[in-house]
């Protein structure tokens, strides 16, 4: 069944080429284009779907730095390219601050300008029928401006950042939460409970709050959608994630691993021994991967890496998304113009994208 979203009726709309039927302007579901059921995500219609895109990188620095909110457009064209690559899913990287309207975030791009330009980018995102994973990118504790990735999320500002993010998006059902971009620095039992994270460079020991608190945050909103929970050591760790699960009454949690060529998990052996177990238990979604040359930063790599990943995965049914949708050139970005054009990166990734036919999201047919 097609989902309309309340007040929004032209949301209801067929992917391009396609013809607008009376299933698309059905009354809105309570149920979210995609849910967890058992180890796999699901669409409306019950279908076994992975979720395969770009991370949209922009929103978690511009605005912190003050010269804007998007790096780059963010209108429905340039949606429109992305769904061209065969994408099903956008991750959107955010930042606590500019959300929040806190710590000296200049006002033009924070607090209400820049919830409401996230909201109306979701919603572009759901014209094309394309998920949105929106992901706490930028955080830090107390009166510091969130300039950088902290070590983990903090208590002072980032269950605030979560009420008000899950009560916002709570009707929106093309909208997962990734609650905390890359946990680095702690163990399993600070992941799940939070501790106090010791001073690291600019940023002082503060009380980190866990997963197990996130996730109660968000269901209190009221927010049924799947929240997505990445690992430890910068999200590319998945070892201990089966035993230190948060509890979810909803029972819809996806477990996350960023995969580069060069983290620690960046071998077909360490992708069956470590990701395929909790594959086998929850959905996983790679929700970065990338690759780089190491000591040339700027030198385009060979993409066989990535290319081995997306093979694997497809066999294993992991969902991906490459980093990242900007056109900062090689090694990680994708596009060459806001067109769409591809980089070499990208050309992979687009060729990876369309040659991956599934279900598709928010239709019964």
């Amino acid at each position: 069944m097609g989902l309309v979203l309340p007040g929004c009726e032209a949301l209801a709309v067929p992917r391009a080429g396609g013809q607008r039927t009376p299933q698309d302007v059905a009354a809105v579901s309570a149920v979210p284009w995609v849910q967890v059921s058992g180890n796999q995500l699901v669409n409306d219609a019950g279908k076994p779907i992975r979720l395969l895109g770009v991370d949209r990188s922009g929103t978690e620095y511009a605005c912190a730095e003050g010269w804007g909110i998007f790096d780059g457009p963010a209108d429905q064209a340039s949606v429109n390219a992305i769904a061209a690559w065969g994408a099903n899913a956008v991750r959107i990287p955010l930042n606590e601050d500019c959300w929040l309207g806190i710590n000296g975030v200049n006002p033009a791009f924070s607090g209400a300008p820049y919830r409401q330009a996230i909201e109306a980018y979701v919603q572009e995102l759901a014209q094309d029928h394309l998920e949105a994973i929106l992901d706490l990118h930028w955080s830090a504790p107390g009166g510091i401006k969130a300039m950088g990735q902290a070590p983990m999320p903090d208590e002072d500002h980032s269950p605030a950042f979560w009420a008000s993010v899950a009560d916002t998006f709570k009707d929106q059902p093309n909208v997962l939460f990734d609650l905390f971009n890359e946990p680095e620095g702690v163990g399993w039992s600070c992941w799940l409970d939070g501790c106090t994270v010791p001073a690291q460079g600019a940023l002082p020991a503060y009380r980190a709050a866990g997963m197990q608190q996130l996730v109660d945050v968000v269901r209190q909103a009221g927010a049924t959608q799947p929240i997505v929970l990445g690992g430890i050591d910068w999200a590319g760790n998945l070892s201990g994630w089966l035993a230190a699960e948060p509890s979810d009454p909803l029972h819809q949690l996806v477990a996350d691993i960023h995969v580069y060529d060069f983290s620690a998990c960046a071998s077909t052996t360490c992708w069956d021994d470590e990701i395929l177990p909790v594959a086998e238990r929850v959905p996983v979604v790679a929700d970065e991967v990338g690759q780089a040359v190491a000591g040339s930063p700027s030198a385009c790599p060979s993409t066989s890496f990535a290319q081995g990943f997306f093979a694997w995965a497809a066999a294993h049914d992991v969902s991906w998304l490459a980093w990242a949708w900007d056109t900062w050139g090689c090694p990680y970005g994708l596009v060459a113009n806001a067109a769409g054009s591809p980089t070499p990166w990208g050309s992979a990734v687009r060729s990876a994208l369309l040659g991956a036919p599934q279900p598709a999201l928010g239709t019964s047919s």
